[in-house]
C-alpha cells in the first residue's frame, strides 16, 4: 500500500519540524512549508491524502486557503492547528470547509488519532449520495457504481479502482506512481500500457476531456 501523503502548512519552524517528523515515522510522507501561498502552489501542483493547516500564517491565513481550495472543488480532508480558540473562530474553520480542529499545544498523539480518523473515510465534502460528472453521469457513493443515462455501468476491477481514485481527487494532479500504487498489488506487476487502456476506456466512456494527462506528472480528472 502506497504512503498516505501529507501537507503541513505551519510557520513555526520548530513545530513544524516537530510535527514532520513525528509523521514521517509513522510512515506518512509529509511535505512542509511556511506560508499560505505556497501551501497552495502546492495543492495546485500535486493531490495530497490531508491537509493539515495553520492559520496565522504569511501571505495567506489558513482559512482563506481552504476557502480558495474548496471554490476550486477541491476536497482533500483538512484539519486546521491553531492557537485560536473562540467560539468565532470555530465556526469560521468550519464554515471554510475544514473537517476537525486541533488547538495548540497539542499532543503528538492526538494529532495522530484525528489524522487516522479522517483517513478512514473515503469521500469528502459531498453534500449528497452522488457526484454528478456530467448531464448524464453520475457515481453512487455509497454503492460506488458509475451511472450513465441512469443505467448502471459495467467497469473492470482496475477501471474501477481508477475511477474511484479519481473522483476522491477531483481537479487534482495524480502523480503515476500514486496511481500504480491505487492498481497493483504489491505482489503484482504495474504495467504502463494497462494504464494507458483504463485511460482510454474512462474516456471513452466519461468524455476525453474529463481526463487530461499531465506531461511527466499524471493525470487530473476535470469536474468544472
Amino acid at each position: 500500500m502506497s504512503q498516505k501523503k501529507i501537507l503541513l502548512l505551519e510557520d513555526d519552524i520548530t513545530l513544524n519540524e516537530t510535527v514532520t517528523e513525528y509523521l514521517e515515522e509513522l510512515d506518512y510522507d509529509v511535505q512542509s512549508v511556511e506560508d499560505g501561498l505556497e501551501a497552495l502552489d502546492k495543492i495546485y501542483e500535486d493531490s495530497y491524502d490531508i491537509l493539515l493547516l495553520d492559520v496565522k500564517v504569511p501571505q495567506m491565513n489558513g482559512f482563506d486557503l481552504l476557502k480558495e481550495v474548496r471554490n476550486r472543488d477541491i476536497a482533500t480532508p483538512a484539519i486546521f492547528i491553531t492557537s485560536l480558540n473562540s467560539i468565532n473562530d470555530l465556526s469560521l474553520g468550519y464554515e471554510s470547509g475544514c473537517d476537525d480542529y486541533i488547538r495548540k499545544p497539542f499532543a503528538l498523539k492526538e494529532l495522530r488519532m484525528r489524522v487516522e480518523t479522517i483517513l478512514k473515510r473515503e469521500f469528502f465534502h459531498h453534500s449528497s449520495e452522488k457526484i454528478v460528472i456530467s448531464d448524464n453521469a453520475h457515481y453512487s457513493i455509497d454503492s460506488n457504481v458509475l451511472y450513465i443515462n441512469e443505467k448502471e455501468v459495467t467497469l473492470n476491477n482496475k477501471e474501477a479502482k481508477l475511477l474511484k481514485l479519481f473522483l476522491q481527487n477531483l481537479n487534482q494532479v495524480i502523480s503515476h506512481e500514486r496511481i500504480y500504487d491505487s492498481l497493483w498489488n504489491y505482489d503484482e506487476t504495474y504495467s504502463e500500457a494497462s494504464l494507458r487502456t483504463y485511460i482510454k476506456n474512462l474516456r471513452k466512456i466519461l468524455g476525453k476531456e474529463k481526463i487530461v494527462s499531465i506531461k511527466k506528472q499524471g493525470y487530473k480528472f476535470i469536474k468544472e
